[in-house]
């Protein structure tokens, strides 16, 4: 597959906005050195660079070499902005206890079997029954059932909600989960698992990267956003110009009409090293 010249779109790029895992990083979670150096470069030409992504700010500090000037990353499909160098959330955008509680008891009758983790402010915290997955999740936190969790203090302020299930699809979990509680809170999936990941109403990666361009005098046509996941969407639809990378799920794919190579061959370098050459 071959990249859509970036030249096609009509207005000066002011930031690049991109996912990280299946989209900028490898399928072994880390940067390769082209990809680096064309985000470097992208720097120096004055275009900012900003993360966004899915990941916790827990799961941010490895990537703090790479992060640009301004040293921030959009967390948690919006949920979180973090200052990733200082380790300082710098704004979160959480779900009330009310809902939480009305979104679990509902996500619990719809779907038997789910289990829930919470990202909050001090950490996270899980059901016995939510498995581990591997970046730093084994490090101490609280696991008792939601409902003792959400009561006791233990995560206040929570700014995103996990959910896995034993059994269903990932996609027919999804399709799911909105049928059941998508009124309550935005519900989406980045994962290549059976797991959903939940913000709060409005809050999603094309939200908080609106308020951060906003604040930075960036009109969404002079972005450029590169994502491979449904939780990418909104965000896709949000910029100016994006680009779906090969290995991108199938919505993504059909949604989006610019595509780049796939992670693994450095779709997002691909771009802007196209894009910079038109600046040289």
């Amino acid at each position: 597959m071959t990249t859509t010249p970036h030249r096609s779109a009509p207005h000066r790029t002011r930031l690049i906005a991109t996912d990280l895992d299946g989209t900028l990083l490898g399928g072994n979670g880390t940067l390769s050195a082209r990809t680096a150096a064309a985000l470097a470069a992208a720097e120096a030409a004055g275009i900012q660079v900003v993360f966004v992504t899915g990941r916790p700010p827990r799961w941010m500090q490895q990537l703090s070499a790479h992060i640009g000037g301004h040293g921030v990353a959009i967390c948690s499909n919006g949920g979180a902005v973090v200052d990733v160098r200082r380790g300082e959330l710098l704004e979160t955008f959480p779900l009330g206890g009310d809902a939480v509680r009305e979104l679990v008891g509902t996500l619990r009758t719809a779907l038997p079997g789910i289990a829930f983790a919470f990202e909050c402010p001090s950490g996270w915290a899980r059901e016995p029954g939510y498995e581990l997955r591997m970046w730093g999740d084994d490090k101490e936190h609280a696991v008792a059932p939601a409902e003792e969790l959400l009561t006791g203090g233990r995560v206040d302020g929570l700014f995103k909600v996990l959910a896995k299930h034993p059994t269903l699809s990932p996609d027919t979990f999804l399709t799911e989960a909105r049928q059941a509680a998508g009124h309550l809170a935005e519900i989406t999936r980045s994962a290549p698992i059976p797991m959903v990941e939940i913000s709060a109403a409005g809050v999603t990666k094309a939200s908080t990267l609106e308020t951060w361009c906003r604040e930075q005098g960036i009109d969404r046509t002079e972005v450029v956003a590169f994502g491979d996941m449904p939780n990418d969407l909104e965000m896709l639809a949000w910029a100016g110009t994006s680009y779906a990378v090969a290995n991108a799920h199938p919505d993504v794919l059909a949604a989006v009409t610019r595509h780049t190579l796939s992670n693994e061959d450095d779709g997002v370098a691909a771009v802007l090293e196209e894009l910079l050459s038109h600046l040289s």
